[in-house]
């Protein structure tokens, strides 16, 4: 009956949260149906505005296919019985991210220049254009309101998607999607709105060019206090003969698909990185992408090197990881750090993935796909690299940006966490997480008539 009417809370809190959204984002569209129509001929609309909207929206289009890379990625590195939860996470983060943020997560971190300089703004509910909007003028031409809202709205669930790797073949499903609500919708806008939205670490010369901290730590941030707060995978740390604890790998059950994950987020980081120039310009876009590139191809070697060091053979986990570690890193810098610089910051990312994935076993921090390492860790010297390499960015305030946004989300995710155990409980039985999160939580099997692994 707990079981029972814990789905029921989690199921029946996002379609108040989906029909809330609908009504309020309905409304918004009916009041801006009766405002007069805006001219967008050639007129009004240049070929300068065109392109720079149509390659945001491709860019879009890019971001939202990193969505799958995760869900491969996070699939291929956890065990068969655990496939079709993994997948489910994945595909409710989408739908959460994206109607949480039109319902109050744009304005949320996007409020407006009023706001300007502040901790905190709110423009108000559901998405609708300002007052005497023009798509020909709107961000100088460079894109649409629409386009902007689409764009962000991308980024919006990777926070949520970050922590679900992390806390995967244990956690149970709908206080996962709770706490996914709470930190997509208010957390992740909040941070955002510090920096992008023309807030306080804006004012102050903070450099994040597409999300190393305001992204990928804030996820990160959150992956690290759901693990603390849920604790290790049974069998994962055991004792030795000794009566010391040793780690025991818990394998992924698919390498191929944790590879093809990998390469479709290194794909989908082309729009990530590339579409944060926000405008078609050719010279900042063509560098963005070159420097994202180079710093991915320096964090497989970065990794190989390292693991091949420290764990005497050379780790196809941990390379992907050092693409991932390589991506991560050089999101914060990709447009002012030089060739050479992204090299160098990759490289390191690399190896620092790996050490961070070693230090996080033996500090019993259990992180099935290695999301912390990659997105925490990385996150926080590609933002702090900006610093070292960027010319006329200070290394202070870069360091003041990395370290209040832990102050804020740490705590933030591990209350949201910790009240989530103390009310519902988080973790799964013993013998539904031996068994398997997919038979225990959704009652099918992702191989069906396949007997592709061993109970663990």
């Amino acid at each position: 009956m707990k079981a029972l009417s814990l789905h029921r809370i989690g199921v029946c809190s996002l379609v108040i949260i989906s029909l809330f959204a609908a009504q309020t984002i309905g409304q918004e569209v009916l009041e801006s149906q009766t405002t007069p129509n805006i001219p967008i001929s050639g007129n009004e609309i240049g070929v300068y505005e065109i392109a720079n909207n149509l390659w945001l929206l491709i860019a879009t289009a890019l971001v939202f296919i990193m969505h799958l890379g995760f869900a491969c990625l996070e699939t291929g590195l956890t065990r068969a019985k655990n496939t079709v939860n993994i997948l489910f996470k994945n595909v409710a983060i989408v739908g959460i991210g994206i109607l949480t943020y039109a319902l109050l997560g744009f304005n949320l971190m996007y409020p407006g220049e009023d706001f300007a300089g502040a901790w905190f703004g709110f423009g108000g509910f559901g998405i609708s254009p300002p007052d005497g909007y023009n798509p020909a003028t709107y961000a100088d031409g460079a894109y649409t309101y629409w386009t902007e809202f689409l764009f962000q709205g991308m980024f919006a669930a990777t926070a949520a998607t970050i922590v679900s790797g992390a806390v995967a073949e244990r956690i149970k499903l709908a206080p996962f999607l709770v706490f996914s609500t709470i930190y997509v919708a208010l957390i992740y806008p909040t941070i955002g709105m510090w920096h992008w939205g023309g807030g306080w670490l804006a004012e102050r010369g903070f450099h994040d060019f597409a999300g190393s901290t305001i992204v990928h730590s804030v996820g990160g941030w959150g992956a690290l206090a759901g693990v603390i707060v849920l604790g290790p995978r049974i069998g994962k740390y055991v004792k030795g003969g000794d009566g010391k604890t040793v780690v025991r790998p818990i394998m992924g059950h698919s390498m191929p698909l944790a590879a093809i994950g990998v390469f479709l987020l290194w794909f989908g980081w082309f729009g990530f990185n590339g579409g944060s120039v926000l405008s078609a310009d050719p010279e900042k876009v063509s560098y963005v992408l070159v420097t994202t590139t180079l710093a991915a191809a320096a964090g497989i070697f970065g990794a190989m090197l390292t693991s091949w060091v420290v764990q005497k053979e050379p780790d196809l986990s941990m390379v992907l990881n050092g693409i991932l570690a390589g991506l991560v890193s050089i999101t914060a810098g990709a447009d002012v750090v030089g060739i050479a610089d992204s090299v160098i910051i990759g490289g390191l990312a690399g190896g620092l993935v790996v050490l961070a994935v070693v230090g996080l076993d033996r500090a019993r921090i259990d992180d099935p796909v290695g999301a912390i390492s990659v997105h925490l860790i990385c996150g926080i010297w590609g933002t702090l690299a900006v610093g070292l390499f960027a010319e006329g960015k200070s290394f202070g305030t870069q360091l003041l940006g990395v370290s209040t946004v832990g102050a804020a989300c740490f705590p933030a995710a591990l209350i949201i966490f910790a009240v989530l155990k103390h009310t519902v409980g988080i973790r799964v039985s013993r013998t539904d997480e031996l068994r398997g999160l997919d038979l225990s939580e959704h009652g099918m099997e992702a191989y069906t008539g396949f007997q592709i692994f061993t109970v663990q």
